[in-house]
């Protein structure tokens, strides 16, 4: 047992003296998620109540010939700035940027409304603009209530009920909570954290095992009267201390920042608490053996640091194949599906953003499959490090 911990010791120290290690996985690995992602859905939070709350400018054309429409736009934020031309030059306005929309009334506007016949109104603007696109559906909606409103003047006036044209009406009824609501922004939470847990252990890996011996180091090492299983087991202990300590930082980093956005005023909440974080952290370490001996593997299998490097960017990308399976599928949480790694870290996640219990059985089939993974991939390094193979 001494001699695993003198090379945990040795590992973890000599990586801790080392700048690019400390910066990458304490400092740039943790903690560019949660700063990445919190800053993306602080602009869509702050770009979704702008789209809701701003005046929109309107540029239309031959306005005046449609009062009573323009007054009700006005009434619901959008500025009318009246436009002279045809649809070429509303055309040019849209492609130029001079505008994101522009609304063109049709001359006999009023002629037909007097007549009881559709008038067709255009509102042009770009698709591919998707920022536009939502002042553009804003203004659509405007228009379909205005004309509401008129379909439904035109009835009284003929004596008609308005209700005759609703002979079944629908009233979707939201059971969502706050919290869930939350989640579709917070989803991605569990890819960030284990993302940042890779990272915090990928250099680590790299550096004990093909970095070693392109340094001349790890044959001398394995010339040592040390058992190899003990090396191993060392190396490996010192990979997975940094990734934990990396997965504790990220995972408390995230509910520091996400915890300071004002999610309630968009009807949501997340349970972003200090305890929060300390059961993310529980619920996701089993993952760290085998994502370690997965990577050492890896690592002491290749030629050179470079090469590892590369695979270990692969690697990086796997445990997001399940989150994607599980997001295309509208996959639910359910025991079976908590044999998965890194699908079963992302569901107890979001279970516990909600703050609903999560079901004991769910953390034991996922802590032990993850356990029991990672034994099984031990096999394959311990046969690595006993021949020659890993000297290259």
């Amino acid at each position: 047992m001494r001699a695993i911990l003198t090379v945990f010791a040795k590992e973890f120290l000599e990586n801790l003296r080392d700048r690019r290690t400390v910066l990458t996985a304490l400092l740039l690995g943790p903690l560019f998620g949660p700063i990445f992602f919190s800053v993306m859905l602080q602009l869509s939070l702050d770009r979704s109540r702008v789209g809701a709350d701003e005046t929109i400018e309107l540029p239309t054309i031959n306005g005046t010939a449609a009062p009573n429409l323009m007054s009700f736009l006005q009434a619901q934020r959008v500025h009318i700035v009246p436009t002279t031309g045809n649809a070429e030059h509303a055309r040019e306005l849209i492609a130029t940027h001079a505008a994101r929309l522009v609304l063109e009334v049709p001359p006999d506007y009023v002629a037909r409304l007097s007549a009881a016949k559709p008038a067709a109104l255009r509102l042009y603007s770009d698709s591919s603009r998707t920022g536009d696109e939502r002042y553009a559906d804003r203004v659509a909606n405007i228009l379909a209530r205005y004309s509401q409103q008129v379909a439904l003047q035109r009835l009284t006036l003929r004596g008609i009920d308005p209700q005759l044209l609703s002979p079944v009406v629908v009233n979707r009824v939201d059971v969502s909570t706050p919290a869930s609501r939350a989640l579709l922004l917070l989803g991605m939470m569990s890819f960030f954290i284990i993302l940042s847990m890779l990272t915090g252990g990928m250099y680590l890996a790299i550096d004990t095992t093909v970095g070693e011996r392109e340094r001349g180091t790890l044959e001398p090492l394995l010339a040592t009267p040390v058992p190899r299983a003990y090396l191993l087991l060392g190396k490996l202990m010192a990979t997975c201390a940094y990734m934990l300590l990396s997965l504790s930082i990220s995972a408390s980093a995230l509910c520091m920042a996400l915890g300071r956005l004002d999610l309630e005023q968009f009807g949501m909440s997340a349970n972003l608490t200090p305890g929060t974080a300390l059961s993310i952290i529980a619920v996701t370490a089993p993952l760290v053996p085998l994502l370690a001996a997965l990577m050492t593997l890896i690592a002491a299998w290749t030629k050179s640091a470079r090469e590892a490097q590369a695979w270990l960017g692969i690697v990086q990308l796997l445990p997001t194949v399940p989150l994607v399976f599980a997001s295309l599928l509208n996959l639910s949480p359910k025991l079976s599906l908590m044999l998965v790694p890194s699908l079963s870290q992302h569901f107890l996640i979001n279970q516990l953003l909600r703050a609903e219990p999560v079901d004991p059985l769910w953390i034991i089939a996922s802590t032990l499959s993850a356990l029991v993974l990672g034994a099984l991939l031990l096999w394959p390094v311990a046969r690595l490090y006993r021949s020659e193979r890993v000297l290259g």
